[in-house]
């Protein structure tokens, strides 16, 4: 039986192949007829736009889905401002939990607290009342841990970036985090991740790009994800960080081999790798990667027919992961390279150079704008771990979109919020006015670019015989040109405490299926 068809009309469309349209007619999951209200074509039901803007909808490029739903039922801290402040919050959440409950949080950032000294492992067992605790840092590099946790992972001292104090980094931090996620039962994981996509379609957003991995968060986690992708959640699209494991990424029905395949570390955790020393740490990170290494990987999902990938935020791993890509070109050809879409992500610390190299093995740069709206400007974590100079050239936005590299916008969550019209809005306003972007640049970026990534070029779009995949917002600032209004009227107002209200989400759309707001509009 043929599904019934839709007819939204009233509204504003976001549709430049047809700036005059305002309805849109939705039947077996594509767009059948897009024009005037005058002239719509009967329906089997119709729905009353009311003014409201529709748009393509949102693809976030880089989320953990898992963590994001734990985070949202779990401890966030990332509103405390010192050490006094964490316990205190890590004390009144363990009240909650059984005398064997894991108090599992994140979001802290050291960086913006006055005294940036984080509480012990000793400390924080004291708070929670003898419970393991797991805080990972904002960036998810590096986290605190219990005295219980410690001993939980009696190996962990022989661990590369083990500390006593508790805070952990490198090999030592992912012994520990597996420790804490362990915890989570099937149950559990899977409530956290039906969350997290219900909370991304709240947003207006209908797909995400999955990071995982052994590292990040194991085969049974990845695979369930996949499992539910699409099933009135956001579609999920899945990209296995396994360095080498082009073929494993496709039995597990990955896209690619990619995402977190760790180049280097974090900036946050001081641990991402500059040719330059850290401003305020001295040392340049590490290096995980030999170009040999991102070569072969290449390779091998070349020979499997998979995209590959590589998380790479300091300019040496950017230039390594770079010398790897012109390996691979050599052996395979530029063209070959090209079309295949590999991506990088973050690409926090890219020079001019990189750019180029960019375009010329069409790579996919994956990035945050969220990362400059927090950690951007004056006395921020890039400041002071860079120096004025680099921290200023630092997310180089609107420099790589004007020559051409394919840009996907996404979260990272939980390292910054799912919030797409906040990124957009981040782009348009960067804390460096040469890499900022228009509003309707951005906005492709974080719907379209998404699609694009993972090779799928017809989606993205209000076109005739396009999948019906949109949003529909409340725009109380108004619209202009078929996008909302981003930025106050003074030009003191704009930036990342921009007043502007963003726009509301009333129901997203995917391929004709309604995924929020089925109570209607």
């Amino acid at each position: 039986m043929k599904n019934p068809s839709t007819l939204y009309r009233g509204g504003v469309l976001h549709c430049p192949a047809d700036p005059g349209a305002t309805a849109l007619l939705v039947s077996d999951g594509r767009i059948a007829w897009l024009g005037a209200d005058a002239d719509a074509p009967v329906a089997d039901q119709v729905v009353e736009l009311d003014g409201a803007l529709v748009t393509p909808a949102f693809v976030d490029a880089h989320v953990h889905t898992t963590d994001t739903g734990l985070g949202l039922s779990g401890l966030d801290v990332s509103g405390v401002r010192s050490g006094r402040e964490l316990l205190a919050a890590v004390a009144a959440f363990a009240e909650g939990l059984p005398p064997d409950g894991v108090v599992l949080g994140h979001g802290w950032d050291e960086s913006i607290w006055p005294v940036p000294v984080p509480p012990e492992a000793e400390e924080l067992g004291r708070a929670a009342a003898g419970r393991r605790v797991y805080l990972s840092q904002a960036s998810m590099h590096s986290a605190l841990v219990s005295t219980a946790l410690l001993a939980a992972c009696p190996g962990v001292v022989a661990a590369v970036g083990f500390d006593e104090s508790g805070w952990l980094r490198r090999d030592a931090h992912h012994v520990v985090r597996a420790a804490a996620f362990g915890t989570v039962g099937r149950v559990q994981r899977a409530a956290a991740q039906r969350a997290a996509l219900a909370h991304a379609a709240s947003l207006g957003i209908a797909a995400v790009h999955e990071c995982g991995g052994p590292e990040i968060s194991g085969e049974e986690d990845f695979t369930g994800l996949l499992g539910i992708s699409g099933v009135g959640v956001p579609e999920v699209y899945g990209y296995w960080g396994e360095l080498g494991g082009a073929q494993r990424a496709r039995e597990l029905g990955a896209v690619g081999a990619g995402g977190d395949v760790f180049a280097d570390g974090a900036l946050g955790a001081q641990t991402a790798q500059l040719t330059v020393p850290y401003a305020d740490a001295g040392g340049c990170g590490h290096g995980y990667l030999s170009t040999e290494q991102v070569r072969d990987h290449l390779l091998g999902c070349a020979t499997y027919g998979v995209q590959g990938g590589f998380h790479a935020i300091g300019d040496a791993a950017i230039a390594t992961v770079l010398a790897g890509f012109a390996a691979v070109a050599e052996r395979l050809g530029t063209d070959r390279v090209r079309a295949a879409r590999h991506r990088v992500e973050h690409a926090e610390l890219v020079n001019k150079q990189m750019i180029a190299g960019f375009v010329e093995y069409g790579v996919v740069a994956s990035v945050q704008p969220a990362f400059d709206r927090l950690w951007g400007g004056a006395g921020q974590m890039y400041e002071s771990r860079l120096g004025p100079d680099r921290a200023f050239a630092a997310n180089p936005l609107g420099a790589m979109h004007s020559v051409g590299v394919s840009l996907a916008f996404g979260s990272d969550s939980p390292v910054t919020p799912v919030d797409p019209w906040g990124s957009v809005r981040a782009a348009v306003a960067h804390h460096n006015p040469a890499q900022r972007m228009s509003v309707r640049a951005a906005f492709a970026a974080h719907s379209r670019g998404g699609w694009r990534a993972v090779r799928r070029d017809g989606d993205g779009v209000l076109a005739l015989g396009a999948p019906a995949t949109f949003a529909v917002w409340d725009t109380p600032a108004g619209v202009e040109r078929g996008l909302p209004v981003l930025q106050a009227e003074d030009p003191e107002a704009r930036g990342a405490s921009d007043p502007t209200p963003l726009p509301v989400c009333r129901r997203t759309v995917l391929r004709g299926a309604v995924i929020y707001g089925e109570g209607g509009l």
